[in-house]
């Protein structure tokens, strides 16, 4: 999966974007989203045992395990990649407009992407609104001409985007795809205050408690 630091990120997916009358994208986003997720920090109960990666915040559960993907030469991490239930869902924050949404405009520049790839997608409509199903070519050594299947999410919120890339299962799979959607809605988004352009991503890191650090592995980037 991309560990870009853009939106649309380097492998990615195509729809109009829908439009108020002043020209700015609709949010996209669940109805209930504020109650049911991906939550803002300050929907969020700050009882629960998050653990703190910045710019978002995982909730523990049996089987989940934990990847930050990391930039080389800077060193910084730019994804987080939940590994659960035989599938991968990758998360990145960024910083978004107050009134507007980045998810219609972003869908159509994954899809560009990918096509350059030789690959293919399909707008489709799921769980969290308007998603991508992407086929995309995979450099598996000795199987010339393989693909990968991913499933392109993404919620607009208040002040923030949070893209979703899920890989494995989750992508082809209906009871899968269920557990890790529901992972995707437990996600935690901290914005902060501190003003950024949209489409920044809003920073991320390694966990502060030691035990965490110590165990959590890490994935250069490209």
């Amino acid at each position: 999966m991309s560990d870009t630091t853009s939106p649309s990120g380097e492998t990615q997916p195509s729809e109009n974007a829908e439009t108020r009358g002043t020209d700015e994208p609709l949010k996209s986003a669940p109805a209930d989203r504020d109650t049911e997720g991906p939550l803002d920090e300050s929907e969020a109960n700050p009882v629960r045992p998050y653990v703190d990666l910045g710019g978002v915040k995982i909730l523990p559960r049996e089987g989940l395990q934990l990847r930050l993907e990391v930039e080389e030469g800077s060193q910084r991490v730019v994804a987080v990649c939940l590994d659960y239930a035989g599938s991968t869902l990758q998360v990145q924050p960024f910083a978004a407009p107050r009134t507007s949404g980045l998810w219609h405009e972003i869908r159509e520049q994954i899809a560009e992407q990918i096509a350059k790839q030789g690959g293919t997608t399909r707008l489709t409509v799921g769980p969290f609104g308007p998603e991508l199903l992407a086929e995309i070519p995979a450099t598996t050594p000795g199987q010339p001409g393989s693909t990968r299947l991913a499933r392109f999410i993404g919620v607009d919120g208040p002040r923030w985007f949070l893209r979703g890339v899920i890989a494995g299962d989750g992508a082809v799979d209906q009871e899968a795809a269920s557990k890790i959607e529901e992972l995707f809605r437990s996600v935690v988004v901290v914005r902060g205050k501190t003003p950024m352009p949209p489409r920044d991503l809003i920073p991320l890191h390694m966990p502060k408690t030691a035990a965490l650090t110590d165990d959590l592995p890490s994935t250069p980037g490209a």
